[in-house]
């Protein structure tokens, strides 16, 4: 079965036929970095993470291009409350977004764009819109630059939006802008912003507007045409109308397929800086959630479905991961490890339709299921084949427990085999006291593991620990 995906272009789920046979192309805007990360960002690099992951798995070459947004109006803002350099607000939350995106198992792009690297190539792009007549110059002084949105006559077959059905916003009236519909290109200097967030261009200092910064640079790193344009939602208007807009405009193929993902909610709001309502990484750990439960959560629903945080559904997806993960460690220490093979046909299926990770999730419970009776029956082929199959499923899903991101901390030191020792050591002094008919001894060492949140269960080949809840 080809792989179909939703294109928010053409309202349909279409069969995914790439530019280039063989190859992918993946353009998904990334992060303006005002603040720190929160979760909702990293459910958007999950979803296109598990599609990277699925194309490679299918043999397909992917460039995969995901841009960092480190100059904008938000930035600039946060600057001047906090009175410190913009450049430096943007460089400190950018390493804390690769630090949950490690953490998360996000495979590292192709390449990271940064907007202001990329100065020239929207210089060069903004000159080619003026020379088509689909972008102008303000009047006098001002640097400003805008495009012409009544100049593209498919202004708004993105979005479903049309020029005449906008309103004017009721706004403050913008420095010799024609319509109230045209958005700016390359803005002008101000007076009540950092006076260092300004670079020379041909029609006066300024700095680039928001969209035409992913317009540039994708068809730096993709080409004039490249395969799938991401994202979530609400960039579908104004932004990715707008980048539409200006690359056709200016003779581009631009991108074949949109795919959108919903977003992630807390309450009645998209989760969002602005709006104060967010949730990241480090609340999580605080809650006893592992980066890899949190990447089960995020990763479970499909990517067009809307979620509705909840501490409830977030501990549920922890304790089905838990179960994931305790048969794939139950399984090892019977069979081995082993080396994953393809994935089961249903897997496939309902990857390929639309990346229904949540089917797909299903399959690997339905494989789990029938190892765990191989496992009580001690049937070794069984419990090699679905250990196999399920490591195959979790790694195309980023979610495998013996993938090297979970078992490694921060620098790539691994504290596993310390927790090991540490563990060992403590089970000994049970089985010692229990030789010697000390159960007061022995349950005492055992509620102290289980406080500590390690979970000990006696089996027929001796005690085996897992790492369970906090009490």
């Amino acid at each position: 079965m080809t792989l179909r995906l939703y294109d928010t272009a053409t309202r349909s789920v279409r069969d995914f036929v790439p530019l280039t046979p063989g190859q992918a192309g993946i353009y998904l805007c990334g992060v303006t970095v005002q603040s720190s990360p929160h979760i909702g960002h990293l459910r958007s690099a999950v979803n296109y993470d598990v599609l990277r992951r699925w194309m490679l798995h299918e043999g397909l070459e992917v460039t995969f291009v995901r841009n960092v947004t480190d100059v904008d109006d938000k930035i600039l803002q946060k600057s001047l409350e906090h009175k410190r350099p913009w450049w430096a607000i943007a460089y400190e939350n950018r390493l804390l977004l690769e630090r949950d995106y490690r953490a998360l198992n996000v495979l590292p792009p192709t390449y990271e764009p940064l907007a202001t690297g990329h100065i020239t190539e929207m210089h060069d792009l903004i000159g080619t819109l003026i020379e088509r007549g689909h972008a102008y110059p303000g009047g006098g002084d001002c640097a400003d630059v805008y495009f012409d949105v009544l100049s593209y006559r498919e202004y708004g077959a993105l979005s479903g939006q049309r020029p005449d059905d906008m309103r004017d916003a009721g706004d403050a009236p913008v420095r010799d802008k024609r319509d109230h519909r045209d958005f700016a290109l390359w803005k002008g200097v101000k007076a009540d912003e950092p006076q260092d967030a300004y670079w020379p261009s041909p029609w006066g200092r300024g700095r680039p507007g928001w969209h035409i910064e992913c317009s540039a640079m994708a068809q730096r790193y993709l080409g004039d045409e490249f395969d799938i344009h991401g994202g979530g939602l609400d960039l579908t208007f104004p932004h990715h109308e707008n980048e539409v807009a200006q690359s056709k405009a200016a003779g581009l193929g631009f991108a074949r397929y949109w795919v959108h993902h919903a977003l992630l909610n807390l309450g009645d709001s998209k989760m969002s800086k602005s709006l104060g309502n967010v949730i990241d990484l480090n609340s999580v750990a605080e809650a006893g959630i592992r980066p890899v439960e949190l990447r089960y959560y995020l990763g479970s629903p499909h990517y067009r479905s809307r979620i509705d945080y909840s501490d409830e559904a977030l501990r549920d997806a922890a304790v089905a991961y838990r179960r994931i993960e305790g048969f794939v460690q139950r399984a090892a220490e019977v069979v081995g490890n082993g080396r994953p093979k393809a994935v089961p046909p249903a897997f496939a299926d309902a990857m390929n339709d639309d990346l229904n990770t949540s089917a797909a999730l299903a399959v690997v419970h339905d494989t789990i299921r029938e190892g765990n009776t191989a496992l009580a029956a001690g049937d070794e082929p069984a419990i090699r084949g679905a250990l196999t199959a399920v490591r195959a499923m979790l790694g195309v899903l980023g979610l495998d427990p013996f993938d090297g991101a979970w078992s490694g901390g921060e620098g790539g030191n691994d504290l596993k085999p310390v927790v090991d020792s540490l563990v060992a050591l403590a089970l000994e002094q049970r089985a010692q006291a229990r030789a010697r008919k000390d159960w007061a001894a022995a349950d005492s060492v055992r509620d102290q593991l289980k406080n500590a949140g390690i979970q000990v269960e006696d089996t027929p080949t001796g005690p085996r620990w897992t790492v369970g809840e906090q009490h």
